[in-house]
This record gives structure tokens, sequence and C-alpha cells, in this order.
């Protein structure tokens, strides 16, 4: 498929909507004009990329109705949906999908073209700036891979304990909560989501073999 074999179905569709549609005016792939309102423009790409989203934006001087053509069947947008187009809302591009066919093609509009009002959330927010406060130093190079695992605050309140369970061996969550003034100690203890503290008895805990192979990795 050539990105040529997506213009006649979108002029057809264009034109069904009331523009006067034509190719290649002034570096841009697709101009529809109708009657005294602002010209749409349209991009046509195989695949949404860095380089089409760059012409897009480029076409913003020109008018606020701009989008990106692609296929029907393009992989980057079924593959990365949900970011793209927010992506593209936070740009203000518009995007649709074009299924060309012998007879007939057909257009399907994704997103309109349009101001980019994002919502807070306060909740995120104050999530960030918690696990900023809680967290001990900064441990961690920005841009580590996270499939690695990362050093977060949670992680270093179970390390503290773990450390302690290899010092003293088994001992009563209540006690290692007061040795290291961790409120949570019970909690962090029970959910064990590292897998590295065992449950000896009601109550008391000892350090798995897991947490005994992973403490010194994490030191």
């Amino acid at each position: 498929m050539k990105e040529s074999d997506l213009y006649l179905p979108l002029k057809q569709f264009l034109e069904s909507q009331g523009y006067e549609v034509k190719g290649e005016i002034q570096d841009c792939d697709v101009v529809a004009v109708r009657e005294e309102e602002t010209p749409v423009v349209v991009e046509l790409k195989l695949s949404i990329n860095l380089d089409v989203v760059l012409q897009a934006v480029s076409r913003l001087a020109i008018t606020p109705k701009v989008y990106i053509g692609v296929p029907e069947q393009c992989k980057s947008l079924k593959k990365r949906r949900k970011h793209l187009l927010k992506m593209m809302k936070m740009l203000g591009l518009g995007v649709l999908t074009i299924e060309p066919n012998r007879e007939i093609g057909c257009v399907n509009v994704i997103h309109d073209p349009g101001e980019y009002k994002p919502r807070k959330s306060k909740f995120r927010e104050e999530r960030l700036l918690g696990e900023f406060m809680k967290r001990v130093g900064d441990p961690n190079l920005g841009g580590t891979d996270k499939r690695k695992g990362i050093m977060t605050a949670y992680r270093q309140r179970s390390l503290a304990i773990a450390r302690l369970l290899d010092l003293q061996g088994p001992t009563k969550a209540s006690d290692v909560a007061l040795v290291l003034k961790e409120p949570k100690a019970r909690d962090i203890l029970y959910r064990n989501v590292y897998g590295w503290f065992d449950r000896v008895s009601r109550g008391m805990y000892n350090l798995s073999s897991r947490g005994k192979k992973e403490l010194s990795i994490w030191q």
C-alpha cells in the first residue's frame, strides 16, 4: 500500500461532507475547503511516527483543523492507541483512519482537533509527593530500567525489616515495629510483597531464603 492509496477514499468522504478537496497544496497532502470555513489539512501516512507528527504540528500555523490520516490497520495506532491519542489531544491534532477498497473507502474520525485541557488528578499529585517525601535519599539513577526494579520508599521500609530479621532471626511483628519505629511493620510482613518473609508462627516472622538472597543485591 502507498500513501497515495489513501487519498481518493478520503477525498470521497470529505466531498460527501460538502468540501472541495485538492491534493498536494503547499506541501500539504490534502486540503479541504468548505465555503468560508477554516480549511482542513490532512497529512497521510502509513504509520504514526515522529516525522508525521512534526509535519502535522507545523501545519497548525496554517489552520487549527489538522488531521493525521492512516490506514485502518495501522500497526502503530493499534499497538499504542491510548498513548498516541493522548499525545494528539495534547498537540491539538486530529486522527482519522482510512480503509481503501476498490468500490468505496471507509473513513473513521477517531479524534477531532481541539484545545487540550488536561484534567488534573489531585490523588496522583499527592501520591507523587508522598513517595518523594517518604523515600530516603536518592537511591535511583533517573532513567533506570524499571523492569529491573527500582528503590521505592516501600522497598526501603521492607529492606529495613529484612535486615533486622537477618540479624535477630525470628521476631514478633510488634517487636519489629517497636525497634524500627515502623507503624506499618505488621502490614508489610503480612503482605510480603517481595517474598522476603516467612511466617513461622502467629505474629512471628523470619527472613525467607529469597529474602537472604536478595538482601545482598539491594545492599
